[in-house]
């Protein structure tokens, strides 16, 4: 509050804001909901009751855009369907809906007619978590109780053009529901995490797929099937559905498909060798997916430049070649590909465009990564070599050997056992602009490592200093409290994001995010930055950084000042 009330509270012509309310509470209300804004997105709203949600349809008439996440979400908050019922009445011109919370906590499943009474105008919805029978049952019915029910018409939602839900089950019901009734449907994206097998009347099958894109307008499509509270899959879809979907998807220029247990090579070519203005293709957990695939996929006119093929076990090398003659890839996802090796390094290290390339779990050795230094290393943005446990310091000093200047900012090094900080020395020595490190799992990494990557010295900007924005130390071995002298101010000036082992001493971890305000600390071992909402720029945050004295001359002369961490380490020396 103290942050937020100078910079609000006198600006009357405010209209877009963005906000992390980690730290904020319903008292923030009036200070944050003015008739003024078009734009709302609040994320972490966790100690915001339904009040926010009212507020905002009673006095933001004008609103556009809304994105609010987490609402909610910490014990003892609640929203009533009042609270839906005054935002959609109220906010008459919203196009761009975004509610990233789980809506079936609030909501009876007969309670989702209430969103017959959202503006005409919205072309974007989406939905944290939502039941599918509450969907189902808001875009098939056609009458709504309300003081507004003036504005419902026969077709709920029928101008969306962009839908992205998670529910607790994808039916048959549902896709066919959402095709037949959103009939201006670019872009669908929906997944579910089933809590266990889902029954066959209530599962997706060949027929669904059959309903999919009616109307012939979809670009973008998305069916995912999460693994993340019972190893479940679309057991009813077989190589029949793939064969409907592609009769129907002929102008399709992405597709993301994940769960297909029973989909085998043929289903998944029938989608390359049908969809000619395919640019993206994502492929989750496709146990039956091969190399055939991708053998003659020259024959084809696709021009790739996003593919992602995860957990995809029985892929070799031999796909990454056939796959990498698409000169065009800038992304690359072969996370859980555990039988790649060397030989798809060498075909990737050709791909002038490549950006991203993600190997976590792969069975790379050294010498693969060094075929990167050959070419594609130019143009390499994000580097993930997470989990490949054959690697060692060596790939890192051929990498940062300083011979050449890197375009790599993101790096991903966790859980790699062999790993010590003399890699992360050559890091630092390399002066690369390095602005997301994640070192997690890494047992040898220490203290010294936290030191060289502090003194760093990087002047792309008026700030000098480690260019580092996310530092993730959670699990290193070797990392005590003397790194913490290291993570005050003034070193680390531009960091937002800090993982840690909270064990290590909690009430330094503790000083230390009161010392440094604008620090999102972590000691829990959850991933950082993200918040699981991807739209988040957590960039738009900017520090303050004091340039009035030296700090750094101050610390080495004894004289920090900061009273409060010198207590924490006092007593962790006591004890």
């Amino acid at each position: 509050m103290e942050t937020v009330r100078p910079l609000l509270f006198p600006n009357q012509q405010l209209s877009s804001l963005k906000l992390d309310c980690g730290r904020l509470g319903n008292s923030a209300i009036d200070i944050l909901v003015r008739p003024s804004l078009r734009e709302i997105s609040l994320h972490n709203c966790r100690d915001f009751s339904g009040d926010l949600i009212s507020e905002i349809g009673r006095k933001c008439k004008d609103l556009r855009l809304l994105c609010l996440g987490s609402v909610a979400e910490k014990v003892g908050r609640s929203i009533s369907r009042c609270a839906f019922e005054d935002l959609l009445n109220g906010c008459a011109h919203l196009e761009v809906l975004a509610l990233m919370f789980d809506l079936s906590l609030y909501l009876r499943p007969g309670d989702g007619r209430i969103f017959g009474l959202v503006s005409d105008k919205l072309t974007h919805l989406e939905l944290g978590h939502i039941s599918s029978r509450m969907m189902t049952q808001l875009l098939t019915s056609t009458e709504i109780s309300g003081q507004d029910s003036s504005r419902v018409t026969s077709t709920v939602l029928q101008n969306v053009q962009q839908l992205r839900l998670s529910v607790d089950c994808i039916t048959d019901a549902v896709v066919k529901a959402i095709s037949k009734s959103l009939t201006s449907l670019i872009d669908l994206d929906i997944r579910d995490a089933p809590l266990e097998d889902p029954r066959q009347l209530s599962d997706l099958t060949d027929f669904g797929l059959h309903e999919i894109n009616q109307n012939g307008k979809l670009k973008h499509l998305s069916l995912i099937r999460s693994q993340e509270f019972h190893p479940t899959y679309f057991r009813r879809v077989s190589d029949q559905g793939m064969l409907f979907l592609a009769d129907k998807c002929l102008g399709m220029e992405s597709i993301c498909l994940g769960g297909f247990c029973r989909v085998t090579d043929a289903g998944f070519k029938t989608i390359l060798h049908s969809c000619a203005s395919l640019s993206k293709l994502s492929i989750y957990h496709g146990p039956k997916l091969t190399d055939l695939v991708f053998h003659d996929i020259l024959a084809t006119t696709l021009s790739l430049s996003h593919v992602s093929l995860r957990r995809c076990h029985l892929l070799t090398d031999h796909a990454i070649q056939k796959l990498a003659s698409s000169l065009k890839l800038e992304n690359l996802d072969l996370r859980g590909c555990r039988n790649l090796r060397d030989e798809t390094l060498k075909a990737v290290s050709h791909l002038p465009k490549l950006k991203v390339l993600l190997l976590d779990g792969t069975d790379i050795s050294d010498t693969g990564l060094s075929y990167l230094k050959e070419g594609v290393l130019d143009s390499l943005v994000s580097l993930s070599v997470r989990g490949c446990r054959n690697l060692t310091d060596k790939f890192m000093s051929t990498l940062f050997d300083g011979s050449s200047k890197l375009a790599l900012r993101e790096l991903d090094l966790s859980n790699l056992p062999n790993l010590t900080d003399a890699a992360i020395f050559a890091l630092a020595k390399s002066g690369a602009p390095i602005t997301k490190l994640q070192l997690r799992e890494c047992r040898l990494i220490g203290d010294a490592s936290v030191m060289a990557l502090a003194s760093t010295r990087v002047y792309e900007d008026e700030c000098p200093g480690s260019s580092l924005c996310l530092l993730d130390l959670y699990d290193c071995g070797g990392i005590t409290q003397l790194s913490f002298k290291w993570l005050k101010k003034p070193f680390f000036p531009r960091l937002k994001w800090l993982g840690i082992t909270g064990s290590v001493n909690r009430d330094i971890v503790d000083a230390l995010a009161r010392r440094r305000s604008h620090l999102q600390v972590s000691c829990r071992g959850e991933e950082l930055g993200n918040d699981g909402e991807d739209d988040w720029d957590s960039a738009d945050i900017h520090q303050h950084i004091e340039a009035q004295e030296d700090e750094l001359e101050q610390w080495i002369l004894g004289d920090e000042g900061d009273v409060e961490m010198e207590d924490a380490e006092d007593e962790s020396e006591e004890d």
